[in-house]
């Protein structure tokens, strides 16, 4: 399976912006690709999504605050995320879906990364 690579995250304070990053390394070619997120004591949440001719959706939660976007050449996909507020707090992470399923599986995940907002 292969790992994506996420960064960006941090402490941020209420008000401030952060840009997540999640690379892809390999053979593969990816079509949707998708940042969910995980926050203590609650299930894991879909943030956003872009497939790969650009069309994306958002979480009401998120909508005119942050915004997805990829660069299909470097299989890379980013997450910023503006006017952050203490309940974006959460670990997110990145999900390629490959364009074609292998015998290791349909998705690649990204390792995580911490977002914490200050209030």
């Amino acid at each position: 399976q292969v790992q994506l690579a996420e960064s960006g995250g941090g402490l941020v304070q209420a008000g401030g912006s952060l840009r997540l990053s999640c690379a892809a390394s390999g053979s593969f070619k990816y079509n949707a690709v998708e940042w969910y997120r995980l926050a203590p004591g609650k299930q894991r949440a879909l943030v956003a999504a872009v497939t790969s001719g650009g069309s994306a959706i958002y979480a009401d939660s998120v909508k005119g605050r942050f915004t997805i976007s990829r660069d299909n050449a470097r299989n890379t996909a980013y997450l910023q995320m503006n006017s952050l507020k203490p309940e974006d707090t959460a670990v997110y992470f990145c999900r390629f879906t490959r364009l074609e399923c292998s015998v290791t599986g349909c998705y690649d995940w990204g390792q995580g990364t911490q977002v914490t907002v200050s209030s």
